[in-house]
């Protein structure tokens, strides 16, 4: 039998520390793949911006983050390096559900803890504008883990942030990964970030997206 109030003890410190855990994995992961161009899908405040613009090796660094508020922190995170080296770091100010021919020919992008902000009824505009536009060489993506939800005390139904419009299970977002993938010339290889659970899986579900052609 599952021991939830047993599992979920120092759910809070967890979630804390994952975030963490989350960004330092999504950086080493995109330093292993030899990308020189990156752009960040919905880069918030700038965290794995920073962390990458200490990595002399990513030529080109690109954050789109459609909040305004986010931008403003994002560019007191980043302030170091866009003073110095303004063209090789830069924020844009959009959203990833819209055409912008700006944003192709990247070698690797993430989208990390964003996806599930995006509405339902969004998501195959999302599809069109990063996987048939823009199209990155290859995608990592990061999000919660529904099934996890318990061991951070939450009740069924209940989202791990006050603003996601959603949080997928594994099947279906294996299910969506798999679908967007065939539809666009991509493969898609899926993982886990955090401490996996036996029964409900890691706290937060991976997908690797390599586009074939």
């Amino acid at each position: 039998m599952l021991d939830i109030d047993e599992f979920s003890r120092g759910n809070m410190t967890q979630m804390t520390s994952l975030h963490e855990e989350r960004l330092d994995i999504v950086a080493s992961t995109l330093k292993r793949t030899g990308a020189r161009t990156f752009l960040d899908l919905g880069c918030g405040s700038g965290s794995l911006l920073y962390r990458l613009a200490a990595l002399p090796e990513f030529e080109l660094i690109v954050g789109l983050e459609q909040s305004g508020v986010s931008i403003r922190q994002a560019r007191l995170t980043l302030e170091p390096w866009l003073s110095t080296s303004p063209d090789r770091i830069r924020l844009v100010r959009g959203s990833y559900t819209e055409s912008n021919p700006a944003l192709t020919g990247f070698d690797a992008a993430a989208m990390v803890e964003t996806i599930e902000h995006v509405y339902p009824g969004e998501l195959s505009k999302v599809e069109v504008a990063v996987f048939g536009e823009y199209r990155p060489g290859l995608l990592l993506m990061t999000t919660p883990n529904r099934e996890y939800n318990p061991l951070f005390g939450l009740v069924a139904g209940e989202f791990r942030d006050e603003d996601h419009k959603f949080e997928w299970d594994r099947t279906k977002f294996r299910h969506w990964a798999r679908g967007v993938a065939s539809r666009n010339g991509y493969r898609v290889e899926f993982g886990g970030i955090g401490e996996h659970h036996p029964e409900l899986g890691p706290p937060t579900q991976t997908a690797l997206f390599i586009r074939l052609t």
